[in-house]
């Protein structure tokens, strides 16, 4: 099942997840210190750093479909991070706002042209579907070795090195990947699919520049503006969905109703990323106030590198569910993907019903222990590993193969609709500037937020599993139909 090439990519993975999850853990203090930005804007900004890259995803998905192939929009991406975390650099070593925008921006497109690229690419250096769909979570472990390592280390090499040194490190390690690449082009090109192995024309390659600097120029424009740039990305998500559907209607019956079942999997995948982003944003602030001490007395922790707390569970639980639904899967026991987000949700509302109960019940030193926000994460991280390793798989092996990277790209989607609705529900929570965080303050504020929340998460293991439902039934249905419409290609061709 393994060889040199998925390797090669799971490498690149890594190198992803060190340095951009590295920048993202640091970019609350930067904003808050470095750049002055209040709580509010800081958190909209992170959630939009977390949610705009996979919404241009939509425009990743096409460009590897139609213009360059999934091979050269990844290998362009990781050009993307490298220049933007340079540019990072540059912004943080003058406390320049523009050329710190500019580096995010960067950062977030090439975000955008790698998300749909990476699956599809990686999809195809295994032998079978089965294979990949087994592969893929422990991908997902991968990436969260260098997101780990990056959440927990980053916050200290700002203490060493500072923020322009942290940045510089990210844009080593993106360089990294892009060699790697580099290196093994021949073999990924070869196992791609056609338009990989096909030059690409003088007129793709101006297309693609021209909607290149076009989508950096509106991220830069969305960070600047975000009253307005969060209206974009609702007008762009949405947009994409309808887009989607009207393909879905266009279709034959069974890939009609195929694409249905994704459309359903996209509205739920946004539910559950409106919890996940919660962890950049509200979460992180929360910890800030509020989380100290060592973790269990011996590892020292930062409060905002409690986000590293998420992929080192996420390393755990990705063998650990893959075998999981590989063994009850050989005893003939099949789950839909709506019955496995529901399942994420019982975990999710456990997990953020811990974090209401710690904000209701703090003391007055205002103080919530390291090992309280572990087991948050524990369940979180369950259920994150759940809904974003096997929902990208799902996708894949019901999207007709002519829009694949667009299919896939809807997760994509999901999570930026969710960033920011999560960001724009975070913001309630906000401290003004020099405003105590009080003991009142943290249980009515905090407590009720993250009350509210369980409450809902409640509610949507309820919706996923009559998703389930309606799932299966599309899915047999489609299946029943399928052979009809073969034997009506087959006449037509012939």
């Amino acid at each position: 099942m393994w060889n040199k090439l998925n390797k090669s990519m799971m490498f690149c993975q890594m190198m992803f997840g060190l340095s951009f999850y590295g920048v993202m853990v640091i970019l609350t203090r930067f904003f808050l210190e470095n750049l002055d930005y209040s709580e509010a804007d800081t958190m909209m900004v992170v959630g939009a750093f977390s949610s705009i890259g996979p919404l241009f995803a939509i425009a990743g998905g096409f460009i590897a479909d139609k213009f360059l192939g999934a091979y050269r929009s990844l290998t362009i991406a990781y050009f993307g991070f490298t220049c933007g975390y340079v540019l990072l650099v540059l912004g943080a070593s003058t406390v320049n706002i523009p050329l710190s925008l500019a580096g995010i921006a960067l950062a977030s497109y090439g975000r955008g042209l790698m998300s749909p690229s990476y699956p599809s690419l990686y999809k195809r250096t295994f032998k079978s579907q089965e294979d990949f769909e087994n592969g893929y979570p422990v991908n997902y472990s991968v990436n969260n070795i260098g997101a780990l390592l990056g959440q927990y280390l980053f916050p200290m090499f700002v203490l060493v090195i500072g923020f322009y040194g942290s940045f510089m490190l990210s844009g080593i390690l993106a360089f990294a990947a892009l060699f790697t690449l580099m290196t093994f082009r021949k073999n990924l090109q070869e196992v791609g699919a056609d338009i990989d192995q096909a030059p690409v024309s003088q007129a793709n390659w101006i297309k693609f520049a021209i909607t290149s600097v076009a989508m950096v120029a509106m991220v830069f424009f969305m960070f600047s503006n975000m009253d307005i740039g969060k209206n974009v990305v609702y007008a762009i998500g949405l947009t994409a969905i309808g887009y989607f559907i009207s393909l879905m209607f266009k279709a034959e019956k069974a890939d009609a109703l195929r694409m249905g079942t994704i459309i359903i999997v996209t509205v739920l995948t946004t539910a559950f990323f409106v919890y996940y982003g919660q962890m950049m944003t509200s979460m992180t602030m929360v910890t800030i106030n509020t989380m100290r001490g060592d973790l269990f007395g011996l590892i020292p922790i930062a409060p905002e590198a409690s986000m590293s707390m998420n992929p080192l569970w996420c390393i755990v639980a990705g063998p650990v569910i893959a075998a999981t639904f590989s063994n009850l899967e050989k005893r003939n026991i099949h789950f839909t993907t709506a019955t496995k987000i529901g399942f994420s949700f019982i975990l999710t509302a456990i997990a953020f019903g811990i974090l209401a109960f710690a904000v209701k019940n703090i003391g007055e030193n205002v103080v919530i222990r390291p090992e309280v926000f572990l087991v948050i994460h524990f369940f979180q991280a369950f259920a994150e590993v759940i809904v974003g390793s096997l929902v990208v798989a799902f996708i894949l092996s019901v999207a007709p193969k002519h829009i694949e990277n667009f299919s896939v790209s809807l997760f994509s989607v999901a999570i930026a609709l969710s960033g920011i609705v999560g960001a724009v529900f975070s913001t309630s929570i906000a401290a003004e500037k020099g405003q105590e965080i009080t003991q009142e303050f943290v249980q009515t504020v905090y407590g009720d937020y993250f009350g509210l929340l369980t409450m809902l998460a409640v509610v949507m293991v309820l919706v996923a599993f009559m998703a389930s439902i309606a799932i299966r039934k599309m899915l047999a249905t489609a299946d029943k139909h399928q052979p009809q419409q073969d034997i009506e290609l087959t006449e037509a061709e012939s």
